[in-house]
């Protein structure tokens, strides 16, 4: 345990956890939660405190296996289609009812027949205890029916019922309190003004609580005023299991979660070797283990998951709750510090005979790289990455059968991709279409090695004046590629509101003191750029902000609208985004490029049926600056 440590140490996750630990019980943190006496019914989720054992079995009593008559073996024996046996002294039973004492087998009813007086004729020998279920065949008594530390599913608390029991001795859920910091924070519902941040974090870290079986509850903000914190931290301490304290972690001017935790009571560790979530503080205060989560929302959701889920787990005497895993091809190169484990968030499709794993951003703020992931890639501390095509360990956010039905496509960004995907979703919800934004030249590499089974992509030729035909013919020879048209869309400049700056086209983009914009290098926009730029004699180096990428439409507008470029060229859907103007520049043909031999590939058959609807092209021209006039025409 460290009692005072310096900013930021970089401390191995499993050591880490390891020194919380034993923070928290030098610091009289209690091992368990306490047991409770609950009904059976209401025991689902909950950790059994002691083993289960049946107190009666089940069946209680020899039972009927099927609808029929019961008979004596014995008396069948010699029974044949040709010599049936009759037999007078039967009893009629139904699925369920006790066997008489002087009966051993059921024959079932539609095996039965009858004779004119009633009868019975069975016409094959029957095997004692044929269709009876024996008296303890599913339980007996005595038995151990469930170990202590059992995480309780609906049928555990069945076969418990159909035991004996009515009531179980389980762990009670572990309270978690949530206590949001800062002064910039604002409670959900509110309209934050520049610098101000809406506490999302509490929710999700609260809903990440029940998820794994606890009671959760969040306090109002606190200030970041130290005297303020520790009072809210004390009076949390007093009733919760673990306290979280949001934001503060770091080493900020206002960031006070090390010195509160510590002078309150135990600072283990500040600083662990993970990323995102370096920052995160771990000790205990009043006899409660205490977890300082970054305020980056990722880091908060990722900390959480590392260090405060197995403990929860240890406080109700259960294991952790793991997820499957998967072995993946990786979609692109993928970068990584050494020193540190680096959870990476990806999204997940099966390309021909391969899972392939698309790393989404990166950033710890970038909450929505969670709401994408189909799982989570972990580069261990020692390694600077992964190769493109290298196999890597993938733990599953989603079931691998919805996986299995995702259509992976990779390549330019275009807002129509998203509206695709929504569709597809809203018409058949095991319908997954997974993009990343890589950029339209990315896009053919990643069709060529098959990693996608579809790349967006409207690369312009300069030599010919084509779109995407000659990158197709050059990256991926040109045989077994089918290109089907999406739409033709507007691209332009976009600027402010009432164009403040007067720009009439790519000419202006050499005029100096003018800030702009860029897409990365290999996108079919920086292509475009790039042409118009070279037809008119402008060098690049002209251009203020040439070198300063995006990519995504949406982010370039962003930037025009925040003031921090004046502008940059996209399409007119994502001006209209952001209420923004837009200068055209050239309409253009955006096209999906996948191998011929895919076109009849099952899971792209939903994907064929939607283009061809009337309404979701409406849609698609709603949106401003594209024509379906050709959405679906095969163009090779």
């Amino acid at each position: 345990m460290v009692a005072d440590s310096p900013f930021v140490s970089d401390v191995p996750a499993a050591e880490a956890l390891a020194a919380w630990r034993e923070a928290c019980a030098a610091t009289g943190c209690p091992a368990r939660v306490a047991a409770v006496r609950v009904p059976v019914a209401d025991a689902v989720g909950r950790v059994t405190a002691e083993p289960v054992w049946a107190r009666r079995s089940s069946p209680a009593y020899d039972a009927a296996g099927m609808d029929g008559i019961a008979v004596r073996a014995a008396d069948t024996v010699g029974a044949t289609e040709t010599t049936p046996v009759l037999l007078a002294d039967v009893a009629v039973v139904d699925t369920g009812d006790p066997v008489p004492e002087a009966y051993d087998a059921v024959v079932m009813r539609e095996h039965v027949h009858r004779g004119p007086d009633g009868v019975a004729e069975v016409r094959a020998a029957v095997p004692p205890y044929q269709h009876v279920r024996s008296i303890g065949e599913d339980i007996s008594a005595g038995e151990l029916l469930l170990p202590a530390g059992h995480r309780l599913r609906p049928v555990d608390v069945a076969a418990a019922a159909a035991a004996g029991a009515t009531e179980l001795v389980v762990r009670r859920a572990p309270v978690v309190v949530i206590v949001p910091t800062g002064d910039e924070i604002r409670p959900i519902g509110t309209d934050p003004a520049p610098g101000e941040i809406v506490d999302t974090n509490s929710l999700m870290l609260a809903a990440q609580a029940r998820e794994v079986g606890c009671t959760a509850r969040v306090t109002p903000i606190v200030p970041d005023k130290p005297a303020l914190i520790t009072e809210a931290l004390v009076d949390a301490a007093a009733d919760a299991d673990l306290v979280v304290l949001i934001a503060g972690s770091s080493a900020g001017r206002d960031d006070h979660t090390a010195a509160v935790i510590g002078k309150a009571g135990a600072l283990a560790v500040h600083g662990v070797a993970v990323k995102p979530g370096h920052p995160v503080v771990l000790g205990a205060v009043e006899g409660t283990p205490v977890l300082g989560a970054p305020g980056y929302p990722v880091s908060a959701a990722l900390t959480f998951e590392i260090f405060a889920a197995p403990l929860l787990a240890g406080l109700e005497g259960a294991a952790p709750r793991e997820r499957p895993v998967t072995t993946a091809k990786l979609a692109r190169k993928l970068a990584s510090n050494v020193g540190v484990d680096d959870w990476v968030r990806v999204r997940l499709g099966r390309v021909g005979d391969e899972v392939v794993a698309t790393p989404l951003p990166r950033g710890a703020g970038v909450l929505t790289s969670l709401v994408r992931a189909d799982g989570l890639l972990v580069v261990p501390a020692g390694l600077e990455g992964h190769h493109a095509g290298e196999r890597v360990r993938v733990e599953l956010l989603r079931g691998s059968a919805e996986i299995d039905r995702t259509v992976v496509a990779i390549g330019s960004h275009d807002l129509v991709v998203d509206v695709l995907a929504s569709a597809l979703r809203a018409a058949d919800p095991l319908v997954t279409l997974a993009s990343s934004n890589v950029g339209s030249l990315g896009g053919l590499v990643a069709l060529r090695d098959g990693l996608c089974h579809l790349a967006g992509s409207h690369l312009l030729d300069p030599a010919t004046g084509e779109y995407t035909l000659p990158y197709v013919d050059r990256l991926l020879g040109g045989s077994d590629v089918a290109v089907v048209r999406l739409v033709h869309r507007d691209q332009g400049l976009i600027v402010a509101p009432g164009n403040p700056l007067g720009l009439s086209g790519v000419d202006d983009l050499a005029r100096p003191g003018l800030r702009y914009v860029n897409r990365q290098r290999g996108a079919g926009t920086r292509a475009l750029l790039d042409h118009e730029l070279g037809g008119r004699g402008i060098d690049p180096a002209q251009v203020d902000g040439y070198a300063r990428e995006e990519h995504t439409h949406l982010a370039v507008a962003a930037a025009v609208a925040a003031g921090r470029a004046d502008t940059g060229l996209g399409i007119l859907a994502a001006a209209r985004a952001f209420g923004l103007d837009f200068v055209p520049v050239a309409r253009e043909p955006y096209d999906l490029v996948l191998r011929a031999s895919t076109l009849d590939d099952p899971r792209l058959a939903p994907l064929w049926a939607l283009l061809e609807q009337p309404e979701f092209r409406a849609s698609v021209e709603e949106l401003g600056g594209y024509s379906c006039a050709e959405t679906g025409r095969r163009i090779r």
